[in-house]
Order: C-alpha cells, then structure tokens, then sequence
C-alpha cells in the first residue's frame, strides 16, 4: 500500500479536493496492490478550477499561436523522453502490457506534436466582397474555457489528444480525467506544465462523476470534449445543447472484420487477434465482430481459436504475458456477464468464455480470450462488450457481410479483407462507419487524420486532424471599408 496522493492541479498548484474520501487507485493485474489515493472533487473545486482558467484566458488567447505551439512541441518531448516511465505508470493502473503502454505515451507524444505544428497554420481567409473598397476576410478565435472528461482506456494518449488543440487553438482547459486512472492523468498535465504552460491555462480535477456533473453544468464552460459510454456522451450531449455549448462525444463501438473469400485467412485472423485481444479489448477500435464467407469459415475460425489460446493472460510487466486484465472490477464484471449472455442465447463458445485462472491470476480481473460462433442477432454480435470477445458471424455473400456490418447501433471502425479492388470502393462506399480500413486491423489512427465514427458512436466533430482545431475555435468575418464610408450593396 502506497500514501502517495493524486492532487487537483489549479491555478498552477498542486491542491487537496473537497468532495470527501479519497480513490484508490488499484493494480488491476492484483487488486491487492493500491498505489495511492486520489483526491476526490465536487462543484467547489470545478468553480476554482475555471476561474483559475477565466483569469489566465486573456492572456494566453494573447500569446501568439506559434509560441503556445512551441510550448506543446516541447510537452510532446518531455512524452517522448518520458516514454518507459509514463508507460510503467500506465500498465501499474489501468492494465495493459507494458509495451502497449508504452507505445501509447510515444502515440500521445506524436498527437501533440503534431498539433503543434498546427499553431501555424491557423489559418483563415480573405474573400472578394460585393462592397466596393471593402477588404473581407475570416479569422479564427479560442472558444474560451474548456471542458474535457477523458476515460481510462487510453488515460495518456486521450488527455493529450484532447489538451493539445484545445491549448494551440487559445483555450484554457479544465479537465477531469478518470478515476481509475490519477495518476497516468497525473503525468500527462506535469509533462504540458514543466514544458511552460502557464499557470491557470491548464487545470486538472480528479474524482468520479459528481466532479464531472459540475464540468458539464458550469456556465463558464463554453464547450465540452468527452469521451467514453454511450450512455454518458448521450446525456452530457443533450445537457450541454440545453446549456448551449458546443459538445464532442466519442463513444461505443461495435467493430466489424470482413473476411471475403478471396481475402487473406492469415492476415485476417492475425488481425482479429491483435483488434480483439489487444489492450484486453478495451479499445473503441477494438474488432469485436469477425464477419466471415462462409466457404472460409472453418479455416477462420480454427487458426482464430488457436491464436486466442496462445494468449498468456497476466501482468503486463511480466515479459512473457501477452494480455492484461480489465481495469477494475466493474468492467471485469461486465465482461463476465457477456460471456453468461452468450450461453444463455446458445451461442456456440469456440474457445474461451470464462474468468481466466491460474497461477498469478487469483486476484487481478482477468478473462480467457474468447471466441463465439454467432448469428447478427445474438446480443454478443451486437452489443458492446469491451472486453477480449470476438464474435464470429458467417455469411453467403458480399452483400450480406455489408448488410450484416451495418446492423448494428455504433459506426466507429471497419475492416475488410479482400484481394478484389471492386469489392474494395464497394465496402467504402456502403459500409457505415467513420473510419475504415482495407487488409489492415479494425485498429489505429494517425494524428492528422480526423477520428470518430457514425450513429450512436459520436455526435458532435471528430477529433484529432485540422476537425479538432475547428472545434477549438470560433469564426470572426471582418469586414474593412478603406473608401471613406459605406457605399451601399447588399447589407444583411
């Protein structure tokens, strides 16, 4: 047991939250573990947080774009150096093998480095008037202070992705990561405040829903970015229409793999194997469904079990484990709760389906990669389960794959295997989600390219790319009349 403290950061100090107990923050590989305790948060502290925020805002939407830009460049290199330490944390707290850890803070040091870069070229534009002697042009402004609730799955990468447009584009952040994750949130704001952010830019609160109620409603808070359930983005979407902010939500997946039969087997299932094992499943890219040609199937579905049983469930420090655990033990549970929905439906349990044991593994929150047999309306092959479950649906054609692909609730990600080009324009045009790939994992994302997905899986503008600098900022038009008064034309 550790009495190390996760503290709000406010007003560019380090500070004790008033909502009571503190969290613990638990190794979910041994629960027995506790690593410290997080200060929890109430309405009290989000208040101090954005005024703190209120305070610095003119001044920093006065600092030149390139200058807060070089202030996120050199956070993105404290991330780079700090890769094996911040990874270290992350694995402790949230789970995951520590290489997957580790290539997630080298993943946020390359999103805020980008985003950097973007300081310059905030660019607006001049556009020919109707009104003689009149110079017109647009111009971008911050939105002012800003609300961002990150989640646990990716507790470095997110943060970061959310932080740095925010900061280049003018804005000062409250933000208020997980609760099961203080300390990785921890990291990411003492990497952005040793790199120059000034005090009272960048505030951090730590605590569970109560402090995330009072983001959403503080009237000082103009836009909100939010990422986790769906059920939770749906509600703070609607709040914050009714609040008239302008709101992000990136939420649930329901991801589909696409084998045709002229596809590539191998690939196929090493891919399925890295989307729906990988980070224990807990990705929203993670491919949760393999839909597969019926006259390859059984090759499918035999190299797909065999890989899941090669998986060493364990903690992801050790160097021979290949999976971690879910995060606590709600979403352990969750998980667990699938797997006896998949039963009770008769869904057919090709391997895996229960809690994982064995040596090492008695008191962290661990699975058997598993894999179901399925029909498109089994909840398994339809639901989110976020966990290391692979739902497996046979179909007789292309168009059923597409079909079955686009009957589900969430649009984030897609994959399809194939060597036919006509299939290939086919799916990208019919398939509905927002992001796809062709002979690549359901997974990944680059920083300049937009992320988020279609139906229930977001509403609001997509991250990441030049869409998160939009969403960051609001449009000015300027007129200029430099002939000496109005001369007419067509007014609005």
């Amino acid at each position: 047991m550790s009495d190390r403290q996760f503290l709000n950061f406010i007003g560019g100090a380090w500070v004790e939250g008033s909502g009571g107990d503190p969290i613990p923050s638990l190794n979910p590989a041994d629960a027995r573990q506790i690593h410290g305790y997080a200060t929890n948060s109430g309405a009290d502290d989000v208040a101090a947080a954005v005024a703190a925020a209120e305070e610095a805002l003119a001044s920093w939407r006065a600092t030149p774009a390139p200058v807060r830009g070089r202030i996120c460049r050199d956070a993105a290199r404290l991330l780079e150096e700090r890769a094996e330490e911040y990874g270290r944390i992350l694995t402790l707290e949230e789970g995951k093998l520590f290489a997957e850890a580790a290539g997630e803070v080298q993943k946020g040091a390359t999103l805020v480095e980008w985003f950097s870069g973007e300081a310059r070229r905030m660019n607006g534009e001049t556009v020919p008037s109707e009104i003689p002697n009149t110079f017109a042009y647009t111009t971008r402004v911050p939105v002012g202070v800003v609300g961002l609730i990150t989640p646990w799955n990716f507790p470095l990468a997110i943060p970061a992705w959310k932080i740095a447009p925010a900061l280049v584009a003018g804005n000062t952040v409250v933000i208020k990561g997980a609760e099961q994750t203080p300390w990785t949130t921890e990291c990411v704001i003492r990497a952005f405040v040793e790199a120059g952010v000034p005090a009272g830019v960048l505030n951090l609160v730590q605590g569970g829903p109560t402090a995330g109620k009072a983001v959403v409603e503080h009237p000082a808070i103009e836009a909100i970015s939010f990422t986790g359930s769906t059920e939770v983005g749906h509600a703070i979407y609607a709040r914050g229409a009714a609040l008239g902010k302008r709101v992000q939500c990136e939420l649930g997946g329901k991801n589909p793999l696409i084998l045709l039969a002229d596809g590539d087997v191998d690939m196929a299932v090493a891919a399925a194997a890295k989307g729906g094992f990988g980070s224990t499943g807990q990705r929203c890219t993670a491919t949760s469904r393999a839909i597969v040609e019926r006259s390859v199937l059984e090759e499918f579905v035999e190299k797909l079990a065999a890989a899941a049983a090669a998986v060493v469930p364990g903690d992801g420090m050790r160097p021979e484990v290949t999976m971690g655990p879910s995060v606590d033990a709600d979403q352990h549970g969750k998980v667990l709760e699938y797997l006896q929905v998949g039963r009770d439906e008769g869904v057919e349990v090709v391997c895996g389906g229960s809690r994982a044991t064995g040596e090492g593994l008695d008191h962290g929150y661990f699975t058997q990669p598993t894999v179901f047999l399925a029909n498109r309306d089994h909840r398994v092959a339809r639901e989110e389960i976020f966990g290391p479950v692979i739902s497996v649906v046979a179909v007789d054609s292309f168009d059923e794959a597409i079909d079955v692909a686009n009957a589900v609730e969430y649009g984030l990600t897609s994959s399809l295997y194939t060597r036919d080009v006509n299939k290939v324009f086919q799916y990208a045009d019919r398939v509905e989600t927002g992001m796809l790939h062709v002979n690549s994992p359901t997974i990944g994302g680059e920083a300049q390219l937009p992320f988020g997905g279609m139906k229930k899986t977001g509403v609001g503008p997509r991250e990441m790319g030049t869409q998160a600098i939009d969403f960051f900022t609001e449009w000015k038009t300027v007129y200029v009349d430099y002939g000496g008064g109005m001369r007419g034309g067509n007014l609005y």
